[in-house]
């Protein structure tokens, strides 16, 4: 692996970006899909067996309601953050991180909150420097 001047290893410069250039991403189009789409009222609220909206945007109502119905997205992250940071497994870590900041985003701050953090903290440690022993 490459270091630039600091010790620092380029890779881990590179995955510190990927973090928060994926999750500035997910951010954005979870922001818009909140406040352009849920707040404005623009699902369907007609979904019954008689309803006149489509399956797609029935479907996509009934998706985004369980998400955050009984901070099931929240809930998810921090299973996932929890995993990752107990056992070290980055793709826990990844997936803890990303359903966190969704859930932070979508109505489940609560457990969203302590996910996000224990994935973010999980990613930290796994592309961290390892630092050199003087005996060496």
């Amino acid at each position: 692996m490459d270091t630039n001047d600091s010790g620092e290893t380029v890779d881990g410069r590179r995955m510190l970006r990927r973090v928060f250039l994926g999750a500035s991403l997910l951010c954005l189009v979870l922001m818009a899909l909140r406040f352009g789409v849920i707040e404005n009222g623009l699902l369907p609220r007609d979904c019954g067996p008689n309803g006149s909206d489509s399956v797609l945007s029935c479907g996509l109502t009934w998706l985004l309601t369980q998400s955050f119905h009984a901070q099931r997205l929240g809930i998810f992250a921090l299973a996932f953050g929890v995993l990752g940071f107990l056992a070290g497994l980055r793709s826990c870590g990844w997936i803890g991180w990303l359903a966190g900041v969704a859930g932070l985003v979508l109505y489940s701050p609560d457990y969203a909150a302590v996910g996000a953090l224990l994935g973010l903290f999980t990613l930290l440690r796994a592309y961290a420097p390892v630092p050199k022993r003087e005996n060496e």
